[in-house]
């Protein structure tokens, strides 16, 4: 038996591994199955290759409680090792890594996180324990080797009588951390961590149901056998090429991510590159409200089928926080700060390329298949749109297939849209003006204003549109946006003819004066306008800059202008040239006049949906008064 101290000269090294590696313990048995997952891969490798004269087999990595004792196993079959790498490599090398880690992080270790990153990974199990054994054998024909080590710099080491290859490691649960001796946490540590790492990993045995024999009776009890409770899949989708999956494989993997999410997702995207990093992976596009909820399920980043985290931020572009799946990448390291992450280069280059990817993909589906795209467009129009104001790289791939649909159910491309109402929509001053509405049933008689005059309408209502607009009127060359009720569909889009007022300057003066009489200065701005006999008398409009900043301050951004604070105001337009302001003036009573401008100002605020209360109650009312 051979003892020794471990080469460390700092003697506190175990309290600070306790202490500062990680702020969480749970990671341990992450790290300690990685290790176990290597040792395993590494011998595949060595035996495809020749250079280990063993079966590879179908080996498994266990994990066993040992209550009463106190202690938990992780089991390999892994290539093992000899005393003499026990002695280079759990001695030695993890040691001139602590050092490095102690050199580097003695005045702010608490902030690491980052044990992988110095070849600590197999010391974590001393966050949780107070004694470790490890018992391995290699695949080289040498004899066991038997490593113990009760937290202090100080070890033993001897020959073991393991005959079976691989590596035991033996976790001597401290106290205050019995909670990893319970089936129910370590199952949960498993499913969080190792759920689709490549070798299968066994926790306990579960019965499976046979089939019953030919000659047995109904009411027989179907015989059933014990066996392995494998916790994992070690051949997740996304190891797959495209061309090994069928769209099931992608639905069945999804609900396997999500258990909970009862919806189907509306379509994939499957990563997979080699050059100039590695990664893969399956992004799929969920439904999406309109009122961009916090998805609950994110994006699970994994380092070789090991779980990472689920905070993607950084790595992924913000617009596609919104979607679900994996990643997978050697390329970002397992243990670091997120800090490090998003300074990181190769973790730009990720998001960077995740962003093409996922624009290439939307371009191939439209141009595959428009009809679906656009059915699905209302549900993943948010992540689109946010894609398009926040990725600049992304804003001009998107110009292939962001869609602008109309009223009418149609769908145009910018190009196809500019195209389309060229020859109408543009006003004397050879500016484009596309009309949108953002609610089809509130803007109804204004949509149907604008299409008498042979105008296409957009419809365009996601709660992050006005600040798409804005960008869009900033990077198109002479276009405007204008919302449906902004204004009277002539003043929207104005031509080089005025229609000619009926009423004569006195006229006009005296209705002026009695308007502003009788309707609230406060809540509107009354305009007369020459407009069609038939257009309507009153109509209720607000500026479309006023309320487009109103609207932008409530989804962030705009709020410099602090409209989120001032009052509503609204434009009174009034058509001097329909029979019912003529009726209005050649009425002989005052209090008729104010009785027909107050039940006409009510039936355009009604059309608005800004008569509620009080006055709606008085409204109607007053209208079955004037029907006796």
């Amino acid at each position: 038996m051979a003892k020794g101290n471990i080469n460390v000269s700092v003697e506190n090294i175990f309290p600070l591994i306790k202490k500062f590696l990680y702020s969480d313990h749970e990671i341990f048995l992450r790290e300690l199955i990685s290790n176990a997952t290597d040792a395993t891969l590494k011998l595949k490798h060595l035996t495809s290759i020749g250079e280990a004269k063993t079966e590879y087999g179908n080996p498994i990595i266990e994990v066993k409680i040992d209550k009463e004792g106190k202690k938990l196993h992780i089991i390999d079959q892994g290539l093992g090792m000899t005393a003499q790498e026990v002695e280079k490599y759990i001695n030695q090398v993890a040691f001139s890594g602590a050092e490095e880690f102690l050199d580097k992080y003695k005045d702010s270790a608490k902030d690491s996180g980052i044990i992988g990153h110095f070849g600590l990974g197999f010391y974590s199990a001393f966050m949780v324990a107070d004694k470790v054994e490890i018992i391995t054998k290699s695949f080289k024909d040498e004899p066991a080797a038997h490593w113990i080590c009760d937290g202090s710099p100080e070890f033993t080491l001897e020959e073991a009588d393991k005959t079976e290859r691989g590596t035991e490691i033996i976790l001597h649960i401290s106290e205050g951390e019995e909670e990893f001796l319970e089936d129910s946490k370590i199952r949960e540590l498993l499913v969080k961590y190792n759920k689709f790492m490549p070798i299968p990993i066994k926790f306990g045995t579960k019965t499976e149901t046979l089939p019953k024999p030919e000659d047995a009776k109904e009411d027989d009890p179907a015989p059933t056998k014990e066996v392995d409770n494998i916790i994992n899949n070690p051949n997740p989708a996304w190891t797959k090429q495209p061309t090994e999956l069928e769209e099931d494989d992608y639905k069945n993997f999804y609900r396997e991510l999500y258990p909970m999410q009862f919806e189907e997702p509306l379509f994939n995207i499957h990563l997979n590159v080699d050059y100039p990093f590695n990664l893969t992976g399956i992004l799929y596009f969920p439904k999406l409200s309109n009122d961009m909820q916090i998805q609950k399920d994110k994006i699970q980043l994994y380092q070789n089928q090991v779980f990472v985290t689920d905070n993607v931020e950084g790595i992924v572009p913000e617009f596609l926080t919104m979607l679900r799946g994996v990643i997978d990448s050697p390329d970002i390291p397992l243990n670091v700060s997120r800090s490090y992450l998003q300074a990181d280069g190769a973790v730009k280059k990720i998001s960077s390329y995740i962003t093409r990817k996922v624009a290439d993909k939307l371009k191939s589906l439209f141009n595959s298949n428009r009809e679906d795209f656009e059915a699905k467009w209302n549900d993943i129009k948010i992540v689109i749109e946010y894609g398009m104001l926040s990725e600049e790289k992304f804003f001009e791939k998107a110009e292939a297939f962001a869609l602008y649909p109309t009223v009418d159910g149609k769908y145009y491309t910018y190009d196809e849209l500019y195209n389309a109402i060229k020859a109408k929509q543009t006003d004397k001053d050879d500016k484009l003006i596309i009309l949108y509405a953002s609610n089809q049933d509130e803007q109804h008689s204004y949509i149907e204003a604008a299409k008498d005059k042979g105008y296409e309408v957009l419809l365009l209502d996601s709660p992050i549109v006005s600040h798409l607009m804005q960008k869009l009127e900033g990077s198109k060359e002479n276009i405007s946006f204008a919302r449906v009720d902004a204004d009277h569909i002539d003043k929207l889009i104005q031509k080089e003819e005025n229609t000619i007022s009926k009423l004569d300057e006195d006229q006009q003066k005296q209705l002026d004066e009695l308007l502003k009489e009788v309707i609230p200065s406060e809540k509107f701005m009354v305009q007369l306008e020459a407009m069609d006999s038939n257009a309507t008398p009153f109509m209720i409009t607000q500026p479309e800059f006023m309320r487009r900043m109103k609207e932008m301050q409530q989804t962030g951004g705009g709020g410099m202008f602090g409209m989120g604070n001032m009052p509503e105001m609204y434009n009174l337009i009034v058509n001097t040239n329909h029979n019912l302001i003529s009726d209005i003036l050649n009425t002989e009573t005052k209090e008729d006049k104010e009785r027909l401008i107050n039940q006409s100002l009510d039936l355009a605020r009604l059309s608005q949906g800004l008569l509620k209360g009080k006055e709606l109650s008085d409204f109607i009312k007053r209208s079955y008064d004037m029907i006796k």
